[in-house]
């Protein structure tokens, strides 16, 4: 019922963090994953340390009006795409006093804006084959306001919506459409909030487990919404955060 082998599996966000170490399980796991991110020369030193059949796609996907393109070169390497996971973020932490109209337009393009039209892409294949999968990347934002986090909680508030909204205009189809929403895990994003060492201990005492998550800690949840385990769970978003919201 988990199975991914001989699934095709598109990650955006996948030249680090929590998109990079999705493609590599999944690739270990024996689907063939197609990495895309901005950054050329992280995607293939990650293509060539990696196991299993895998090829990448260097874009920017804050440019809207190129992911047409993009998808026909991620569709260029193994075929149409069953599987699409949108972990591509940007965070710009800055006080709702000092947002400009581009950090608010950046924001929202790369955690909102591409994720529902690269998923626009790759749908009428899935809805040929029945069967896909989106997943995309909620936040503890989407539903808490963070200090200096109001571009980006506007962003992921959206994306829980919008999962929402993608499941009930595409599940009849045969595409389960979900979110993770993961709580603190060292990425990229998250670098100054681990290099404040009681920051980093604060946000674990929240937890209900009393720790900050590791990328271990993602893998099952994002394999079983690849999965047929998976097949009756749709327009939902699952928090991957040790209970820091239960609390």
């Amino acid at each position: 019922m988990f199975e991914v082998s001989g699934k095709i599996i598109a990650v955006t966000g996948a030249s680090s963090g929590i998109g990079q170490a999705m493609a590599s399980h999944l690739a270990k796991s024996g689907a063939k994953v197609i990495a895309i991110a901005r950054r050329t020369e992280a995607l293939s030193k990650w293509a060539e340390t990696t196991d299993g059949s895998v090829g990448f796609v260097a874009a920017d996907l804050g440019d809207i009006d190129s992911l047409e393109n993009v998808s026909q070169k991620i569709k260029s390497h193994f075929g149409n795409v069953d599987i699409l996971i949108n972990a591509a973020g940007l965070n710009p932490r800055i006080h709702a006093d000092k947002v400009t109209k581009k950090i608010w337009s950046e924001t929202l393009d790369i955690n909102l804006n591409a994720p529902f039209f690269l998923a626009q892409q790759m749908v009428p294949a899935m809805k040929e084959a029945k069967w896909g999968r989106i997943i995309n990347f909620a936040s503890l934002q989407s539903e808490r306001a963070f200090e200096n986090g109001i571009s980006y909680g506007t962003a992921k508030g959206g994306v829980m919506q919008m999962t929402r909204a993608m499941a009930q205009a595409w599940s009849k189809d045969g595409i389960t459409v979900n979110a993770i929403a993961p709580g603190f895990f060292p990425t990229e994003l998250t670098a100054s909030v681990f290099a404040n060492e009681a920051l980093a201990n604060q946000n674990a005492n929240q937890t209900c487990i009393g720790r900050n998550g590791n990328m271990d800690d993602l893998t099952g949840p994002v394999q079983f919404l690849c999965s047929n385990a998976s097949s009756y769970i749709t327009g939902q978003t699952l928090y991957v955060d040790g209970g820091f919201t239960a609390k």
